[in-house]
């Protein structure tokens, strides 16, 4: 059984019909955590794993309905000033692409081409800088990768587990399998080298930095089925990635397993939300949770005021912007949401 705690300061949290929260007896205006809505994204897509940069959330590539079905388009959202700008798109057009910072440089790791079913994955590393608003070529993966946890920590990018071809020729959704191989990326080398594996393999986990450590969390299994088919299995697993010695360990898990959510860190603390589910019922989630490392314990927080899974989540100031994602489980019904959940100021 999870170490679930529910602290008081939850308790009297209620919902409005906007999806703001309040306390009871307080006005909704000063009531923390408070969900709101910023500016919508420029696009509706799915699939992406945004990274926050001096301010800014930027947002590349993603999953779309209907076709093409993917897309190249690159856009930052400024906090501060609530506004959108498009940005040089992506060399090529990729969904399931993971961005990471390091250097000043935006780091755009692997994906897939191709609508479903038919994905190809890439090992590319496309580098963009924001000086110049230009892409380059990046020393490609040792292999194809997408759907992992990518990360950069004291000036290395690691890209953690998700899924990888079962063959050379790989270009569809049924010929990739999920993996606990792990890989860091030196900008120093241009090198990319083999790291200790993950305890578990999984798929469309949610991934953090807290301290210098990658948290892993949640996301799910594919399993082949005797007849074949694909069956996708969501996990609450927590795993913990230390950089400094190469090591992994395992923590409590959430307290519900949710496929590809949305992760963030603020004040120390693992903030977790939305997903899908496939088996036993197709849905959506809302829940949203909070762990506390020091203590190895989750808490429940007021939930997203709108159920998404693929969505991306960005840390500015003492917000966490929950951004796009889609509503219905699948490749279905993406969203140009951007739904910001204000936290008490860390001290």
């Amino acid at each position: 059984m999870p170490n679930l705690i529910i602290p008081a300061i939850f308790a009297t949290l209620f919902v409005t019909a906007s999806g703001s929260t309040f306390a009871q007896g307080e006005r909704e205006t000063t009531a923390l955590p408070h969900w709101s809505r910023a500016a919508d994204a420029g696009l509706a897509r799915q699939e992406i794993y945004p990274v926050e940069f001096d301010g800014k959330i930027y947002v590349a590539g993603g999953l779309q309905t209907p076709a093409p079905g993917f897309t190249a388009y690159f856009e930052a959202f400024d906090a501060k000033l609530n506004r959108w700008s498009k940005l040089a798109p992506l060399p090529e057009a990729r969904h399931h692409i993971a961005l990471a910072e390091t250097g000043g440089l935006i780091y755009g790791i692997g994906g897939f081409s191709g609508a479903y079913p038919d994905w190809q994955m890439h090992s590319s590393v496309f580098i963009y800088n924001p000086k110049n608003n230009r892409w380059s070529d990046g020393p490609g993966m040792p292999h194809p990768h997408a759907e992992g946890v990518v990360e950069a920590v004291q000036g290395k990018v690691y890209s953690l587990g998700g899924r990888s071809a079962m063959k050379p020729d790989a270009k569809h959704f049924r010929d990739y399998e999920d993996t606990v191989q792990s890989d860091v990326l030196d900008p120093s080398t241009q090198q990319w080298h083999r790291i200790a594996d993950a305890p578990s393999a999984r798929n469309s986990a949610g991934g953090a930095v807290i301290d210098g450590k990658i948290y892993v969390v949640g996301g799910r299994t594919v399993v082949r089925q005797a007849d074949g088919n694909l069956s996708q299995v969501n996990v609450a697993t927590l795993e913990v990635y230390d950089p400094a010695t190469n090591t992994w360990t395992i923590r409590t898990p959430m307290p519900q397993a949710q496929g590809a959510p949305a992760a963030a860190t603020y004040a120390g603390k693992l903030y977790v939300f939305g997903g899908e589910q496939w088996v036993p019922e197709k849905k959506a989630f809302a829940e949203g949770w909070i762990y506390d490392p020091a203590k190895d314990t989750w808490s429940a927080l007021p939930a997203l005021p709108t159920p998404r899974h693929g969505l991306g989540a960005g840390v500015v100031a003492n917000r966490i912007y929950f951004i796009d994602g889609a509503t219905q489980p699948g490749a279905n019904e993406p969203s140009k949401l951007n739904e910001v959940l204000e936290l008490q100021p860390s001290r």
